[in-house]
């Protein structure tokens, strides 16, 4: 008897495509036999094989519907075809989509005993029946081309061991996923049920591929709605946090938990998202280079160079060069080519501090940079492209220069795509603690000195207007320090105290220069009509002096009963609607008494 590999039903293949791509194996019953060829010796009995076989494919489908892993469900598979099938080893062996091995199963499975029964499988046979799509029956593998040597020696087969070998594909819906595979002694019973078992084998991997799709679309599943949850609960978790905590960003340098800082922070981290040119505007002392650095460190240029440039300390023939850069030769001194600040910048973030300070013919020229983003240095015509972020920065009301023609319009809505206003220190009188706290140890740090700040020294820091703001208190603090002879800062440290207050000194010699001084009249602090997060109250100084934001000496319209909208109108009615008479009046800055007028909504009247 010649052994080969039998493909079975290949002279049904056109029927089998009729029946919706399934594999039909046409294996007649001992009925259907003729009788040419009877029932070798009553072996292979019809009635019992059917009945057996329903049986057990009736217990294996109650396996495949039990709640359990697929594992596990697929080992109990092929524990329970050894009871009706003739087999030596059983596997069921699936891929993944890239026909990476999933998982490989036999009876007896447990964790980890995946590659010991991928070691049992003859690899290419099973790569064949993965390939045709179609069952693989061989009874005699020692003597079938279909199996290498190294297949032949892992089902042990030999010319003295004759075994037989049954594979079947394992689909979802028309893709193959996997193989059911039997071995077993090859003996005169097991030759004749070779095709009955491939049949019975094909029925029950077609059940398998039903189990496995199921299971791995409950996985998926499963995967997207932990997924989904996940997500859901971060959500919840941002929505019940403070307002405060949702953008929380940490920006070196920039202290404190004020309301007003705390809002900045939040819009520092949308701001840096983008590649907006952004203006910041505030009054000096207020931290503007730390914000620009903020936003360049947040964004997605912070690898990238971070370039600053004072255009206020600089002529403007110096500035051009600074800015643009410039050739040999181009000037008296010009001994080599120099790359300027928006050259080094590219890729990155320049900051222009100051801006509303640069001369009217140059903004001409920064107009074109910010438009274009292209150049050229002094002494050259070649064009130069670059991509920059620009920050620009300002202490001056642009407004009010734009209306007087100091400068240009176009430049101000180039420059004034993203205004931010940084909080004077007034309106974040919760920060001066740690902020002082900050200040001293770095001055210890610096000076090898472990000075405290007490109670009482707090309290005088609380109640200056300090109109310089972080700035002069960062300078109080090291004044304070320096001509401290104890171990640590207390009231009577400040000069404050002792009527010499450096602040307090520059506001009476400016008061002093001014042609009218206004009768005086009882006081009232000009920080309460500047709106502050902390204090609505006046601020009266712990060493006895009022802190007042205007200079010493100045004017207010009425006593400290009046409301603040009613001092402004009182003033504005008294100096003819004129701001800066009003300012004069309050002890204010013309830039002050206009946020006071914009904060109220008070009209101002024409005549």
């Amino acid at each position: 008897m010649q052994n080969e590999a039998r493909q079975p039903g290949q002279g049904t293949r056109e029927d089998d495509q009729e029946n919706g791509g399934r594999l039909m194996l046409d294996i007649p019953s001992s009925r259907e036999r003729p009788a040419s060829q009877p029932d070798p010796e009553g072996k292979l009995s019809g009635e019992p094989l059917r009945e057996s076989a329903l049986t057990g494919i009736f217990e294996i489908s109650k396996i495949l519907t039990a709640p359990s892993r697929l594992e596990v469900t697929l080992a109990n598979v092929v524990g329970l075809l050894q009871s009706f099938v003739q087999m030596r080893h059983g596997i069921v062996s699936l891929f993944e989509d890239d026909g990476m091995p999933d998982m490989t199963v036999g009876a007896g499975w447990s964790e980890g005993s995946d590659e010991r029964y991928r070691m049992q499988l003859p690899r290419k046979a099973i790569d064949q029946i993965i390939a045709t799509d179609r069952p693989l029956v061989v009874e005699n593998v020692a003597a079938d081309p279909v199996f290498s040597a190294a297949d032949r020696e892992v089902l042990g087969a030999s010319d003295d061991m004759p075994v037989s070998f049954i594979g079947v594909p394992i689909r979802i819906d028309p893709k193959v996923v996997g193989t059911l595979t039997v071995d077993r002694i090859r003996d005169d019973r097991s030759s004749l049920r070779l095709e009955y078992d491939a049949r019975l084998l094909a029925m029950i991997a077609n059940l398998v591929g039903q189990t496995v799709k199921l299971h791995r679309l409950f996985a998926s599943d499963r995967e997207r709605l932990m997924t989904e949850k996940d997500r859901l609960q971060k959500q919840v978790l941002e929505l019940r946090q403070p307002p405060r905590e949702r953008k929380k960003l940490h920006a070196h340098g920039i202290i404190g938990d004020s309301p007003a800082l705390r809002g900045l922070l939040e819009k520092i981290a949308v701001v840096a998202r983008s590649n907006s040119t952004v203006l910041l505007r505030g009054e000096s002392g207020t931290g503007k280079e730390l914000v620009a650095k903020a936003i360049h460190e947040s964004s997605s240029r912070a690898r990238r160079p971070f370039v600053k440039l004072n255009c206020a300390a600089l002529p403007e023939t110096v500035l051009e060069s600074e800015l643009f850069g410039h050739e040999k030769g181009a000037f008296t001194g010009a001994f080599s080519s120099r790359k300027g600040r928006f050259e080094l910048a590219d890729k990155g973030t320049l900051f222009l501090d100051e801006i509303g300070e640069i001369s009217a013919p140059f903004q001409a020229k920064l107009l074109r940079v910010l438009q274009e983003q292209e150049f050229e240095r002094v002494g050259s015509n070649q064009t130069i492209k670059v991509d920059v972020r620009v920050i620009a920065a300002t202490n001056k009301n642009l407004e009010e220069a734009v209306a007087r023609s100091e400068f240009r319009a176009d430049l101000y809505y180039r420059i004034s795509v993203v205004p931010l206003l940084l909080p004077p220190l007034r309106e974040r009188r919760s920060d001066i603690p740690l902020l002082a706290r900050e200040f001293l140890k770095n001055f210890n740090n610096e000076n090898a000195r472990t000075l405290t700040l007490e109670a009482s020294a707090i309290d005088v820091l609380m109640n200056c207007g300090f109109p310089g703001n972080v700035r002069e208190l960062e300078n109080c603090i090291e004044r304070t320090a320096t001509l401290c002879a104890g171990s640590s800062i207390v009231r009577n440290d400040f000069a404050c105290c002792h009527g010499q207050c450096l602040s307090a000194m520059l506001w009476k010699s400016a008061s002093d220069e001014r042609p009218e001084q206004p009768a005086p009249t009882p006081r009232v602090p000009a920080n309460s009509i500047i709106p502050a997060a902390e204090a609505t109250q006046p601020v009266q100084s712990v060493c006895g002096e009022p802190a007042s934001l205007g200079p010493p000496g100045t004017v207010l319209v009425s006593g400290a009963k009046m409301a603040d909208r009613e001092r402004v109108v009182a003033a504005m009615e008294r100096s003819g609607w004129v701001q800066a008479k009003a300012a004069r009046l309050l002890g204010l800055t013309p830039r002050q008494i206009g946020y006071a007028l914009r904060k109220y909504g008070i009209e101002i009247k024409r005549f």
